[in-house]
């Protein structure tokens, strides 16, 4: 599938941490229910708890997504695996907890297939979270499924320079410490992630005349689905992958 990837063969589309439209985020529930569906990609986010484990939570902080307050590394895993990161989206869904990384890998065993984009959120952890992932999703023998992401360019460098592996970035002007020049920050990136606000045409023709992968988020309705396509994008990170599996799965067959 990561050589589909690269040939643009076919659209992949991505479930935005999980089945993020209707399951509580970056929660074992939602990548179940993502990879029930059919993605071809699942995208989920990491951080670091205080005791050092790698964790799959989006926001700094525990506030908008759980029953508690406070900054991720503030908790140990221990204290992060107590509160609830279900009931804030239905109250049918209390109780579920925070995944680390480890277990959605032993989720992936039964889908050798999927691909997965790994975006690790910027921080003062971003470098040990990155080694820790690399390093289990290395052990697991999943790191070759792996794409990954940062809006923090001196993530990507370090994970480009560091470990050689394949990484998607962002339009200048939605990363941190971006770098112009022919070896500067786009020249790390394989893939190129354009919000929906920022696509256009030209942008897709741009970032390809630069040897760049054209992918965007998050198209979740058929008429921005219907957009991204005729935009040329070859994969698309959606919320509700609904839409854009409906929309790719004749596409694809065609080019079968």
């Amino acid at each position: 599938m990561i050589e589909t990837l690269a040939l643009g063969s076919a659209v992949i589309v991505a479930g935005h941490r999980g089945y993020k439209s209707e399951y509580p985020e970056n929660t074992i529930l939602a990548f179940e229910k993502a990879l029930e569906l059919g993605v071809d990609m699942i995208e989920f986010d990491l951080r670091l708890s205080k005791d050092g484990f790698v964790v799959i939570i989006h926001d700094e902080t525990v506030n908008r997504t759980t029953n508690g307050t406070g900054e991720v590394s503030s908790f140990s895993l221990a204290e992060l695996k107590q509160l609830d990161a279900g009931g804030w989206f239905n109250e049918r869904f209390a109780g579920l907890p925070i995944p680390t990384l480890e277990e959605l890998c032993e989720l992936l065993e039964r889908y050798p297939h999927v691909l997965l984009n790994v975006e690790i959120k910027p921080s003062i952890h971003s470098e040990e979270v990155a080694d820790k992932a690399v390093a289990l999703l290395e052990t697991k023998e999943l790191l070759d499924r792996c794409v990954f992401t940062s809006f923090d360019a001196n993530l990507t460098a370090y994970l480009h320079r560091t470990y050689g592996v394949r990484m998607q970035g962002f339009p200048e002007q939605e990363m941190h410490n971006f770098k112009q020049g022919p070896e500067g920050t786009y020249s790390q990136m394989w893939a190129i992630g354009i919000h929906m606000p920022l696509l256009t045409p030209e942008a897709v023709e741009r970032y390809k005349t630069m040897g760049l992968l054209p992918w965007c988020y998050c198209p979740d309705n058929a008429e921005q689905v219907e957009y991204a396509l005729g935009c040329g994008v070859t994969l698309m990170t959606c919320n509700d992958p609904v839409p854009a599996m409906q929309a790719v799965k004749p596409l694809n067959e065609s080019l079968a």
